[in-house]
């Protein structure tokens, strides 16, 4: 193997150099015999722009749709943040008479509920859409747990106010699904998430204050940590902030990827 240079440079004109190019993750070791230290850095060169060119057509991330099955503004929020555009659609279904012992099983449960009802909507359309590029499906649920007793949105404000004092100098956790459904492959596969919240005291006029604003009502256990009113309140939280708020970033991505 040649380079076609007319002059060598005499320190490695000693015959051929057996050069060894390290193992990538898309390439194995590979092993040339060469001569001149030109040639050596071209050959190099070459094999490293290649591979890192592969590297880039593989990381690249075909064209899709996504579906947010949710009328959570919360998760709208958090679903745009991450760059996405979407388009909307809610699920008919009955959350009270699905019943689980364990709040992880819970969630999962809520959110393969929502995602089979939206199924059944777009399945005309999906029949006629075979060709189309894939259309991604995220459902999500979120409950939270207060001394191992399952919260999900309160029934009333006497309700809101009974949960947002029971969090006051104490602790709560958040427990959150995400299901993603490929609805051109069929793939489909979701993950819970947990996050653990410690709060101060909570002033009594501040939470009638979340009573009559009323977003409290709408949303699991009453619990809005990133509601202005309640966050200087919030003493630690362990874990992510958009768990809390429904749709964990983090794995809501790797769920995405892998539907792929």
């Amino acid at each position: 193997m040649t380079c076609g240079l007319s002059r060598k440079i005499r320190a490695w004109d000693q015959g051929p150099i057996l050069v060894r190019v390290p193992n990538t993750r898309t390439t194995p070791s590979l092993y040339f015999s060469v001569s001149g230290s030109l040639c050596l850095h071209s050959l190099v060169s070459s094999v490293f722009a290649k591979t890192k060119l592969k590297d880039k057509m593989e990381n690249e991330t075909p064209p899709f749709k996504i579906i947010l099955g949710s009328s959570s503004i919360a998760r709208r929020k958090i679903l745009a943040e991450m760059g996405y555009e979407f388009t909307l659609m809610s699920a008919d279904i009955d959350e009270k008479g699905i019943r689980k012992e364990k709040p992880e099983e819970l969630v999962m449960a809520l959110a393969e509920a929502k995602a089979d009802s939206i199924v059944s909507k777009l399945q005309p359309i999906s029949n006629q859409e075979k060709d189309e590029i894939p259309t991604i499906l995220i459902a999500a649920d979120t409950v939270v747990v207060y001394e191992g007793t399952v919260r999900e949105k309160p029934a009333n404000e006497k309700e809101a106010r009974e949960f947002i004092k029971g969090y006051s100098g104490g602790h709560a956790a958040t427990v959150g699904s995400v299901l993603v459904t490929n609805l051109k492959t069929g793939f489909r596969k979701g993950e819970w998430d947990r996050v653990e919240i410690y709060f101060h005291e909570i002033p009594d006029e501040i939470i009638e204050k979340l009573i009559e604003e009323g977003t409290v009502l709408h949303v699991a256990g009453g619990l809005i940590i990133e509601h202005p009113l309640i966050k200087p309140y919030v003493k630690q939280v362990v874990g992510t902030t958009d768990s809390v708020m429904g749709l964990p970033k983090a794995l809501t991505e790797k769920l995405i990827k892998e539907a792929l």
